[in-house]
């Protein structure tokens, strides 16, 4: 997954962008760039880091414009090159920038097509340079000496008609305005919005709404799947879906996990559907268990807060955040090595002994994944003195690779690849073990946004709602994403930094 903002304002829109960025860094750490346009020329800044490690006020201050895109990057394959920081950049027609959160599938066949057919060379292995070059070869083919929004939507069709996979992108188009557009099944986010100004309306396209609230910018709407959203630099706006087959089918893992919980996405709220898994999942238990001697709910910190409190309620125990997370700590799950991953979560989290000591204790977490954070933290409660430790996962087994655009490690490292459940129980060494059901997943957020009809929920059950997901391309997967191929993919400097962030 990755984070996108990009905004046509009256003034300057770099510190828009960088705020928009910094809200949105919880989609991806691995690095952050910027592109701003002034009149005819663009300005630049991407790097390797956090936001607030890539933009210092010297950046800012160069990155004038009144129209810019930005970009944080959660690698797809567990490649860390500064080479794949965006925006990415072609010159040929008009001079365009774009942003992309999330994967084609289909990226080798585009990258072949461009090469022998559009006479256009791919320099990354990336498949958003990929998208770029395939977005910019139909533009060019369908647009006059002016460009109208009409070319763009039509252009759009066009790599409706040959992308595959999933894509929120926005595009910088130099002098003329930007553009966003998602996918024919919406799978990644995008939200676009209008701030009043006394100079006249401002917008901005992110990832999450959360980005438009606080910077004061009434939402719109959600770009549907197929469609496209154009804001020239005047400011005005235009929409249209481009796609004969749009079919609502967003990723349920950005409601259990990826979307910060003060997001609304396609019109559902992230707060109220965890809280409903909280509230589901406490019924499970309860079915199961209805004579449990539960003491009290401590959710392994942040993301599984929101559904751990409906669940002691629910159950009528005592809530407590008894785990102190390290907030300095990154996501351990995409770390390319199992002894940094254990080094890295026992740094992350600390026991408060006093809610443990001779307690029976329910754990609850969001999902489980290689399972490395969740058994080390069944020991901290252990070790803090737990007479008996239970585990409640608000999402099912993740047993299947995401193709979408989550760097989920290889299917043969996920903990309940070809595992039972109460294999995954002995593995992690609780008293029992207790995953949400999937269809009640689903029922948490369906119902409330009328058009959506589906979830993609490839993680949890291997069903990809784009077709064309066959064992070829996941054998080419996992040979990217174990760990081995994490490690090989660093350079020493790179390998040295990574031992110094343990």
């Amino acid at each position: 997954m990755c984070g996108l903002a990009g905004m046509v304002g009256r003034q300057d829109v770099q510190y828009d962008l960088y705020e928009a960025l910094t809200l949105l860094q919880h989609r991806g750490q691995d690095a952050a760039g910027m592109v701003t346009c002034k009149g005819d020329t663009v300005q630049q800044r991407k790097r390797n880091g956090l936001v607030l490690d890539v933009f210092r006020q010297e950046h800012l201050d160069r990155l004038q414009g009144n129209m810019g895109i930005a970009h944080v990057r959660y690698p797809t394959a567990g490649t860390a090159s500064s080479a794949e920081a965006q925006p990415m950049y072609v010159n040929s027609p008009f001079g365009i920038c774009m942003a992309h959160n999330g994967n084609l599938i289909n990226d080798d066949q585009l990258n072949e097509d461009l090469f022998r057919a559009d006479r256009r060379h791919i320099n990354t292995s990336s498949d958003s340079e990929v998208l770029l070059n395939v977005f910019a070869h139909e533009l060019q083919d369908v647009a006059g000496l002016r460009l109208s929004p009409g070319d763009i939507f039509r252009a759009i069709e066009r790599v409706h008609e040959r992308a595959v996979g999933a894509y929120a992108v926005i595009a910088l188009i130099i002098g003329y305005g930007i553009v966003g557009f998602r996918d024919p099944y919406g799978i990644r986010p995008m939200v676009f919005g209008k701030r009043e100004t006394k100079d006249g309306p401002e917008y901005m396209i992110a990832s999450e709404s959360v980005a438009l609230d606080v910077l004061g910018f009434d939402v719109i709407d959600d770009v549907e799947p197929g469609e496209a959203v154009v804001i020239q630099t005047n400011g005005q706006l235009h929409r249209q879906q481009c796609s004969r087959n749009a079919q609502y089918s967003p990723c349920i893992f950005e409601q259990v996990y990826l979307a910060r919980p003060d997001s609304m996405m396609d019109g559902i709220s992230v707060y109220k559907s965890r809280l409903k898994m909280g509230e589901k999942l406490a019924d499970k238990i309860l079915r199961l268990y209805p004579d449990n001697d539960i003491d009290v709910v401590i959710p392994i910190p942040d993301t599984s807060c929101t559904a751990a409190l409906p669940m002691a309620h629910r159950l009528d125990v005592k809530y407590r955040e008894g785990l102190v997370k390290n907030r300095y700590i990154g996501r351990t799950f995409i770390m390319p090595a199992q002894q940094q991953r254990q080094k890295s979560v026992r740094r992350k989290f600390n026991a408060i002994e006093l809610e443990f000591r001779d307690k029976n204790v329910l754990l609850v977490d969001d999902t489980i994944v290689r399972g490395t954070t969740s058994r080390q933290i069944v020991q901290l409660a252990r070790d803090a003195g737990a007479r008996k430790v239970y585990l409640a996962s608000a999402a099912p087994p993740v047993r299947y690779p995401n193709v979408y655009g989550i760097d989920m490690p290889a299917a043969s490292e996920f903990l309940a690849h070809g595992q039972s459940e109460q294999e995954i129980a002995d593995y992690m060494g609780v008293d029992w073990l207790v995953y949400q059901d999937l269809e009640d997943l689903v029922s948490c957020s369906m119902g409330i946004n009328d058009r959506i009809k589906r979830f993609d929920t490839s993680v949890f059950d291997g069903d990809y709602v784009t077709g064309g997901v066959d064992d070829t391309y996941l054998d080419r997967i996992e040979s990217l994403r174990n760990d081995s191929a994490k490690l090989q993919h660093l350079s020493d400097t790179e390998v040295m930094d990574l031992h110094n962030h343990e």
